[in-house]
């Protein structure tokens, strides 16, 4: 029988307990008086030297029991939730990433390891660093850092490599853990590509910055606009004074002298007064044509060796008067053997004689002006200085614009159009030449200083004058007409007057009509040995009448020679002239010198 203090304890404890004298603690349920179960820990041991007695302890394990059961629903649970969390990182359309308190990284999702194309154990730690773009790195290291020290929120954006090697623009952002007791256990972040918005935003930046440059051009053309509307009313308002003032005096003085009788030496000063201005509107009306040949490119220059000294000399001589006038001493430094250039005679003293009577103008009675011609290098230099108003240094960079003048107000102290500097750098660049100019500043004079590349070679130089060169000192002797049969042709009765009677001063037979029809008439009538044409005329023009009478058969009158007089003389209409049948182009206003001489050359009474 087995003794009833075994009873409780199972076969296998009692044969443990009698072979051993003790047996392994082990589990059992007891059934309480209530029904109810309680689980044990039910443990033996026999007392030394007995058989039979033994002392039994017996441990109540339902809390226990309860605790293990919650512990393992909670590992279960929470195995169930890293499942879960796993399924949904994996399969969320971002890229997902968590690290530990120790800064390290201990989790990448699949999409991520997709983009990467790397493994997780590649990533994990700070392998994931590996693919930042090199320019981002320190920056991106330097945010993470400081965000996990602060444990705080995380924002950074930095380029990644992507599988195929692209680097792509990623935003990350990351929040801290942190358990229910408070512990920071490391951050959860998320990454989504945003290369795509990245451009947008640098396209976006460009257009913004072509607005705005687009919004600046317009701004500034519209200021460049508004300015040059202003210099054009300036310009305007400058050339109807700057034509109107000679206008005055050679109006005045004319009516004067038609209604009055003066004394010989008011009649010579009425006189001289009309030449003078007379010379004042030819020369603006040719500066405003130089202009106009320069802007549309229609300017030529008759190029050949030019040695400077004679053209600076010309120069001098022409406003020489001028400057006696102002008591203004004109200093001359001309380096004799300086060299030649390749240039038009006529348009490089056009420019001298410019920056001289420029000079001039702007110095005061008792002044003086310095021109100075020497060789640097390769090229030459002329210099013209003045003790004058000098130049503002706010206007110095505009000083050879076209129309523009430092004082343009009605006040001003000196007259002009603002064009003679302008044709001078103009003239200057199609001489393969620069102008530039210096001045200390207001009432310190002002320096301009012209330079010319020398020729390579000398060449033998023409010094054959044509015809029609404006120099009245070129004959001594003028040449006769006497005998000559002159047609004019001129619808301009006042026109018809001056030429007829500046003719018929040189002995000259003139017959005067005023259309084509008429001139045909002529022609064929009396055979006349010089055809004198306008241009410009009603009904049919001079080039019409000259294409009819070179139609006309050589005993009728088809081989005449003909000069086109006329106000349009620009280049292209001189060649249209000489190609209609013209022999010769003169522009008004014509001096009767130079209209004389070209009679003569047409008529062979001199050589050409």
């Amino acid at each position: 029988m087995t003794p009833p203090e075994y009873r409780s304890l199972d076969e296998s404890a009692i044969k443990e307990l009698r072979s051993s004298g003790v047996c392994t603690p082990f589990e059992k349920e007891y059934i309480r008086q209530d029904g109810s179960r309680v689980p044990i820990l039910l443990g033996a041991a026999l007392l030394e030297g007995s058989q039979q007695d033994c002392i039994c302890f017996v441990l109540d394990i339902a809390e226990r029991k309860r605790l293990e059961a919650e512990r393992k629903r909670a590992e279960a649970a929470l195995g169930e939730s890293e499942k879960r969390f796993r399924i949904m990182a994996d399969t969320a359309p971002v890229m997902i990433w968590t690290s530990g308190p120790g800064k390290l990284c201990n989790y990448f999702n699949q999409p991520w390891l997709d983009f990467t194309g790397r493994t997780l154990e590649q990533e994990l730690g700070n392998g994931w660093a590996e693919g930042v773009h090199p320019d981002d790195l320190q920056q991106c290291l330097n945010t993470y850092v400081t965000a996990f020290e602060a444990r705080q929120d995380l924002r950074m954006d930095y380029r990644l490599r992507r599988f195929d090697g692209e680097y792509r623009w990623i935003l990350d952002i990351a929040a801290p853990r942190f358990t229910t007791d408070g512990s920071f256990v490391g951050y959860i972040g998320s990454c989504i590509d945003i290369t795509d918005r990245k451009r947008a935003e640098a396209e976006r930046e460009q257009l913004l910055e072509r607005e705005q440059a687009a919004r600046a051009a317009s701004e500034a053309a519209r200021a460049a606009a508004e300015a040059a509307s202003r210099i054009k009313d300036d310009f305007l308002a400058t050339l109807s004074h700057e034509l109107r003032t000679p206008l005055n005096a050679m109006v005045g003085w004319t009516q004067l002298l038609r209604t009055r009788k003066f004394n010989e030496a008011t009649t010579a000063r009425a006189l001289e007064t009309i030449d003078r201005n007379t010379k004042s509107l030819a020369q603006l009306i040719e500066d405003l044509l130089d202009v106009s040949r320069i802007v549309t490119g229609k300017l030529r220059l008759n190029a050949r060796p030019v040695e400077m000294t004679p053209v600076i000399e010309a120069a001098i001589n022409t406003v020489l008067p001028a400057a006696a006038a102002k008591n203004i001493r004109i200093h001359k430094a001309l380096e004799p053997a300086a060299g030649p250039v390749s240039g038009d005679p006529d348009r490089l003293q056009q420019v001298v004689w410019n920056l001289l009577t420029n000079a001039v103008k702007f110095t005061p009675k008792g002044g003086r002006v310095q021109i100075r011609l020497e060789r640097v290098n390769s090229q030459i230099e002329i210099t013209v200085s003045d003790t004058g108003q000098g130049i503002q240094a706010e206007f110095l960079p505009h000083i050879f614009e076209r129309f523009r003048q430092a004082d343009s107000t009605i006040t001003r102290s000196y007259g002009g159009l603002g064009l003679g500097l302008a044709i001078v750098r103009q003239l200057v660049e199609l001489h393969g030449g620069s102008v530039h100019a210096q001045s200390p500043g207001e009432g310190q004079g002002a320096t301009f200083i012209v330079s010319l590349p020398l020729m390579a070679v000398w060449e033998t130089q023409d010094t054959r004058v044509h015809p029609t060169a404006s120099s009245e000192e070129l004959f001594d002797n003028p040449p006769s007409l006497k005998g000559l049969q002159i047609l004019l042709v001129n619808d301009e009765a006042d026109t018809r007057d001056l030429i007829t009677i500046i003719l018929e001063q040189y002995e000259a037979k003139v017959t005067a009509i005023a259309s084509v029809q008429e001139a045909l008439v002529v022609i064929e009538q009396m055979q006349p040995d010089v055809l004198i044409s306008d241009i410009g005329m009603p009904g049919e023009d001079g080039y019409t009448l000259i294409r009819k009478v070179r139609a006309l058969q050589p005993e009728r009158g088809g081989q005449i020679p003909a000069v086109a007089l006329t106000a349009y003389a620009r280049m292209e209409d001189r060649t249209r002239a000489l190609a209609a049948g013209f022999q010769m182009h003169v522009p008004k206003p014509v001096k009767p010198i130079e209209l004389t001489t070209v009679v003569a050359s047409l008529a062979r009474r001199i050589g050409i």
